[in-house]
């Protein structure tokens, strides 16, 4: 039974004011018509259907590809009350999932989003056809699926920037390079020489929380004569949510007697956006006959901060107690004065407890004294990001088009957290850390050409193009203030070292990174008939870290009759290791089975503790894709359905947390690391395992005249099932000493991976069009799927009867609008209409959290929101 929060006078007015106007409608169309694509762009004049993705000879119309391509038009990203551009994705193509990241790091702040069922940084971003930067956010704690990835964040993008979104299912690194595995999205920025508009928006929860405020501009100016250049800008700032319970152990202290422990003790729910700043501009400019320089580049920065787990006040290691809560963890702040012990409180009640505390001699400190009632900390970030790419291209005298360009991209973000304490410092702690800050920058240079060229054998020209490409990436970590990562007096006596949850970047850790490298593609493309074309591709790359590698695809489309044309392609492909993964060291909180919250070293694959637990040094990801498909066009009608499969051998990721013994800790004290003792176990990037992905997608739109007015009817379906085939293997021993092969991969993250998304989502939209009113109504359907909450790995159906999956669900998006003049438009609308939500947590009084938290559907509940927006 889902239990539901009532919805506030103004929520339940909205709500079931848009039901009905939805159902007025609906009234009347005919559900028997196939639908429009939501992920497809509708047939407006504000959208090309030519594409520059999927090949890299001259654009080619949607219908023609070989591969599939959907593209999205603006107008598609405006029909929305969300306003970050990953749910925007979500939402409008089912095979990409992006979820909240409640309590996860780093991804709270970079949400991690996944195209076809593979993780972010296997598919490759480009902004107006030109490779963008990854993020320097690395996601340590991915819901496995994720764990380890390093991708660009296309949050940085504003809606209103938009002309339109490709997005080519199909593997592409032949084509583009690393990353290009599940696919490529290319965001198209507006080119407009003139007019503008004007957006603002507000939307809340049916709970009464998450406010969103957001302002959007975009403008379109003349350069000179023969140019123009477009800005746009947008500001947002929204409030958390909490969907949260009571911990049980939170609970058990505070009916204990203990009147200092918060209800909740920690929150589960959307972390707030103080500030969310984006700026991108375009410019073209004609500087001779068949030549233009053009320029494109972003500025945007964010303070993103969400919440941590609780610290109970008699169990938490290294801060309360190191025995799991028998006794009280007490310092000694002056040895001078005597020796100091720690105090047994076994069955004792919270002023019992108090008691014993407050009988301690003066230098003898313990954390209950100073924080009775534990503490929680808060975990944020600033985010900053910017490109700049600029080029010339155009027509030389003979005949070939070429494109020489050079881009820039860097991406910063700066660690803090508040409310919480190095506890190796006692009572001088301070309550607020500055942890460090990672960056990543890119750079690289382009030369692009193609041309038809004249063949005796084949009918039509010869489409020709090649390229040469040299890059340059740099990952750097810089340490945080000393106090986040002070070794302090009470290390020695068992207490942590860092600031709590997230300890700083140490000195030692702080490093500038790079690695160059280069390629060199090329690509054919033949027509042999009115009804048969193929294209060849091939690229070259060599890496100054791991060496060269070799790409191929080819592709065919044949035009079966007049309505129905079948298409296919199989490629192979590979994902480099980013810098990142191959240097980075990093700490974070994570609950383990038998152990509760626990601190984790991630490491170096290639440092001396991570090759005695079976590191070494990363080699690329390898993949092969297979994908064949067939398109039906029949006057308004358009559908396409399309199986693929992707086979990756050697996949990056982080492993499983390797528990560090006795022994182990002692080899890295005698390595001269120092807060040795606060980890409990390591993890480190690794070529581990192999997956084979395969699915299936259709895509169906149709148009016609109905109800006095334009409708058109939208159907996307994805199927995606994943495989773990194979997983490393290495010698070991087990608890007893006796030999034994020992896996980095455990069971829950081999079920995360396979089972941690819907294996179905699909969207089916209806959407009407009078002139000056119009709407849409949205079914969203999203298919069960596994959750170890909390990555714990300990949540089994062997220990508790209940079942590993959580259920289906369904969810409705409705909106009307409607232009009172020629500039403006006011709409409504609500996401979620009927305020569904996903099972409850079984497991919400362990760790807190009513709904699961990996869910793609989202756990907040209904949005409404209202937008205007004056058009010039």
């Amino acid at each position: 039974m889902k239990n539901k929060t009532k919805l506030a006078p103004l929520a339940a007015g909205i709500k079931f004011a848009l039901t009905g106007s939805a159902l007025l409608m609906l009234s009347g169309t005919s559900f028997a018509a196939v639908a429009q694509d939501a992920a497809q762009a509708q047939k407006t004049e504000d959208v090309e259907k030519i594409v520059v993705v999927g090949s890299r000879g001259a654009p080619r119309s949607v219908g023609d590809s070989a591969v599939p391509v959907d593209v999205i038009g603006a107008d598609e990203f405006v029909k929305a009350g969300p306003s970050d551009m990953m749910t925007l994705m979500s939402s409008a193509v089912p095979s990409f999932n992006v979820n909240t990241q409640p309590i996860n790091d780093a991804s709270t702040l970079v949400r991690p989003a996944n195209l076809r069922g593979l993780p972010p940084d296997s598919t490759l971003v480009l902004v107006n056809g030109k490779r963008r930067h990854r993020s320097a956010v690395i996601t340590f704690l991915g819901s496995g699926l994720s764990d380890g990835s390093q991708g660009p964040d296309i949050s940085v993008i504003p809606s209103i920037a938009l002309k339109q979104v490709e997005i080519l299912r199909d593997g592409a690194a032949a084509q583009y390079g690393s990353d290009a595995i599940a696919g490529v999205i290319n965001f198209r920025l507006k080119d407009a020489s003139e007019g503008g508009a004007v957006e603002l928006k507000t939307g809340q929860h049916y709970d009464g929380d998450g406010d969103l405020r957001q302002v959007a501009a975009n403008i379109g100016l003349p350069f000179t004569d023969n140019g123009f250049a477009n800005f746009s800008t947008e500001f947002k700032q929204s409030d958390p949510t909490s969907r949260s319970v009571q911990r049980g152990d939170a609970a058990g202290l505070a009916a204990n007697g203990n009147t200092q422990i918060a209800d909740p003790a920690q929150v589960w729910g959307s972390p707030e956006f103080k500030r969310d700043f984006k700026v991108f501009g375009n410019i073209g400019l004609e500087v001779a006959k068949n030549k233009e320089f053009y320029a494109f580049g972003n500025f945007a920065q964010r303070n993103v901060e969400g919440g941590f787990y609780f610290r109970n006040p008699q169990t938490r290691g290294g801060v309360y107690s190191n025995d799991g809560g028998d006794s009280l963890l007490v310092g000694n702040l002056d040895a001078s004065k005597g020796a100091c012990s720690n105090i047994d409180i076994q069955g004792l009640n919270y002023n019992q407890v108090t008691a014993k505390v407050n009988a301690l001699p003066s230098h003898c400190f313990t954390f209950f004294s100073m924080l009775p009632g534990g503490f929680t900390p808060k975990f944020g970030g600033i985010v900053t990001d910017g490109a700049l790419a600029g080029g010339l291209k155009g027509e030389m005298d003979n005949g070939w088009f070429f494109d020489l360009s050079t881009s820039y991209g860097r991406s910063e973000v700066e660690f803090y957290i508040k409310n919480t304490i190095n506890a190796s410092m006692g009572p001088r702690t301070p309550r607020d850390f500055n942890a460090g800050k990672y960056v990543q920058q890119e750079q690289a240079i382009n030369y692009d050409m193609n041309k038809l060229i004249e063949v005796d054998a084949l009918p039509y020209p010869l489409a020709v193009a090649g390229g040469l490409e040299y890059r340059i990436d740099t990952f750097e970590i810089y340490a945080g203030d000393k106090n986040s990562f002070e070794v302090g007096p009470l290390a020695s006596q068992g207490f942590g070292i860092g600031s709590n949850g997230f300890p700083g970047f140490k000195p030692d850790d702080a490093g500038s990174f790079n690695r160059y490298n280069y390629a060199a593609y090329t690509e054919f493309g033949a027509e042999f008939s009115d009804r048969f074309r193929s294209d060849f591709a091939l690229r070259y790359e060599n890496y100054e870290d791991f060496g060269t590698t070799t790409n191929a695809k080819l592709t065919g489309r044949f035009q079966a009759t007049d309505e129905m044309a079948l298409r296919g392609a199989v490629s192979t492909g590979f994902r480099a290791p980013t810098i990142g993964q191959s240097m980075v060291r990093n700490v974070t909180t994570s609950f383990a089975a038998g152990q509760g919250l626990v601190d984790n070293a991630t490491l170096p694959p290639t440092h001396p503790i991570s090759v005695l637990k079976g590191g070494k040094a990363l080699t690329p990801e390898e993949s092969t894709n297979y994908s064949f498909g067939t398109v039906v066009e029949v006057d308004d009608f358009y559908a396409t359905l399309d199986y693929y499969r992707i086979e990756v051998e050697d996949r990056i990721s982080q492993s499983s947390s390797q528990t560090l013994t006795p022994a182990d800790i002692q080899a890295l004290l005698n390595l001269g690391v120092a807060d040795a003792t606060s980890f409990a176990g390591v993890k480190y990037f690794t070529n581990d395992f192999d997956t084979t992905t395969q699915g299936v997608d259709f895509v169906a739109n149709y148009a016609a005249d109905l109800m006095g007015g334009r409708t058109t009817f939208a159907l996307a379906l994805n199927y995606n099932k994943t495989e773990v085939d194979r997983i490393t293997e290495r010698p070991g021993v087990d608890g007893d000493g006796n030999p034994v092969m020992l896996r980095n991969i455990n069971e829950a993250k081999v079920k995360q991976i396979e089972d941690g998304l819907p294996k179905v989502r699909g969207s089916f939209t209806v959407s009407q069009n009078w002139g000056e009113i119009g709407g849409f109504i949205r079914l969203n359907h999203y298919g069960s799927y596994f959750e170890d909450h909390a990555d714990s790995g300990a949540l089994r159906v062997e220990d508790d009867g209940l079942p590993l999956f959580l259920g289906a669900e369904q969810t409705v998006d409705v909106e009307l609008n409607y232009s009172f003049s020629d500039n403006y438009n006011i709409a409504v609308g609500a996401n979620n209409l009927f305020d569904e939500v996903p099972d409850e947590n079984r497991w919400a009084d362990v760790l807190g959290a009513k709904y699961p938290t990996t869910t793609v559907m989202g756990f907040n509940g209904g949005f409404y929101y209202a937008r205007l927006t004056y058009n010039f």
